[in-house]
């Protein structure tokens, strides 16, 4: 008769789902094929979930560190290499600037504080 279930995922998920192609797009461009499927399992994992799995957790974190260039100063990396190729003057940047904040609005929304810390700590590192 009532529905009191309420989807704790909603803004992740509605986030995640509203910039499928650019996440795909920007991991694909930051991390190559690697990152791309990493973020296609976590588009594919969200869509199902729940809740907030530690796997989840790993991939959103994962996400965001590839969006926050959080490995790019480590030139053995492959993100190192594709982050060397992209032109700091394209329109690109803006656009992934957004998205990487869009995403980190998103994870506020949701009251995980291991995820929250996970990403304050990539943060402060």
């Amino acid at each position: 008769m009532f529905d009191f279930h309420q989807d704790a995922l909603k803004d992740l998920r509605d986030f995640m789902s509203s910039h499928n192609e650019d996440l795909q797009n920007a991991s694909l461009l930051l991390g190559g094929q690697p990152s791309l499927r990493r973020t296609q399992a976590l588009l594919g994992d969200l869509t199902s979930a729940r809740s907030l799995t530690r796997r989840l957790r790993y991939r959103i974190t994962a996400l965001h560190d590839l969006l926050t260039l959080s490995n790019v100063h480590d030139i053995e990396t492959l993100e190192a290499a594709c982050f060397a190729e992209i032109d700091p003057a394209s329109p690109i940047v803006e656009e992934l600037c957004l998205l990487t904040e869009g995403l980190k609005e998103a994870i506020y929304q949701y009251p995980d504080p291991d995820l929250i810390e996970l990403i304050e700590t990539d943060l402060v590192a």
